[in-house]
């Protein structure tokens, strides 16, 4: 199996974009072909061999990683395999493309393994980076219902069947968009925490537009993706445990903000899921009401 991998960076980075060119090249078997992509900024220096595209203006990260899936022809379709890795974060192991290729020519249904994301320098994996409910115990692999956008990997015929991440998500949600529609059209999702992504341990809301761009797309998310029956459920629920979480009085205004947003604004083609695949996730431990 062909593997390619998809970097975007917004050029301020070098040095942790080179360590991790560096640790991809570094994988075991057949190299794996890269393309960094500059979302509206010049690209770093980078290793010979690895293509770079350079846009002129920041389309987000579901955009950007866009561009990168199309410079491997429609779809990402000249490969087998595409690994998307954040800009900051390190591939610990060298047999990391190995074991994508080994789960992917395994098992004919999947269609998109996550990667465990770890703090380099304690190991740690923070609870939201194990794409379950039960998510006490990172070293557990498992079947899930979405990833993680920046460490993962993608059977391109998944984004040939399905289409790619939604361009208008900018960030926050877009993965879940794609694992809905993947779920949808027959595939599976793993959980692997053999698969390493070292990253330092972050805080989603350091982005000045998390607030927004998380109720905006989640309403987007609902009103593409779930049955008219469970939009209302889904979104009452998350409305609810978001003011359980207590944010401060701006976060919860930009939420609310993002919140209206997602209603008054279109949110593209609407695919609701079949019920079939409501039921599937539920059985795989999350149904899409929470």
């Amino acid at each position: 199996m062909k593997v390619g991998a998809v970097v975007i960076t917004m050029g301020n980075r070098p040095e942790e974009l080179r360590a991790l060119l560096d640790s991809v090249a570094r994988q075991d078997g057949d190299p794996v072909e890269v393309v960094v992509v500059g979302n509206g900024a010049p690209v770093p220096e980078v290793p010979e061999g690895v293509r770079t595209v350079e846009l002129p203006e920041n389309l987000g990260i579901p955009g950007g990683r866009n561009v990168g899936i199309e410079a491997f022809g429609p779809g990402g379709g000249d490969v087998d395999i595409l690994l998307f890795l954040d800009d900051d974060g390190l591939l610990a192991r060298t047999d990391t493309a190995e074991l994508c290729r080994r789960a992917f020519a395994d098992d004919d249904e999947l269609g998109i393994i996550s990667f465990r994301i770890a703090d380099p320098d304690t190991g740690e994996t923070q609870r939201r980076h194990v794409p379950r409910l039960r998510a006490s115990d990172p070293m557990r692999s498992s079947r899930v219902t979405t990833f993680l956008g920046g460490a993962n990997a993608v059977r391109t015929r998944v984004l040939g069947q399905v289409g790619g991440l939604p361009d208008a998500f900018f960030y926050a949600h877009e993965e879940t968009d794609l694992a809905w529609r993947a779920l949808d059209a027959g595939w599976m999702i793993d959980y692997r925490s053999d698969m390493v992504l070292n990253h330092p341990t972050t805080a989603p809301s350091r982005h000045a537009v998390y607030h927004r761009m998380v109720a905006r797309n989640r309403v987007w998310l609902a009103r593409r993706n779930l049955p008219a029956l469970l939009v209302p459920v889904y979104l009452g629920v998350w409305m609810a445990l978001t003011l359980l979480r207590r944010p401060s009085r701006p976060a919860l205004k930009a939420w609310f903000g993002g919140f209206r947003e997602g209603w008054a604004t279109p949110c593209g083609p609407r695919r609701p899921m079949r019920w079939r695949t409501v039921w599937r996730l539920t059985r795989l431990g999350r149904p899409p009401v929470i």
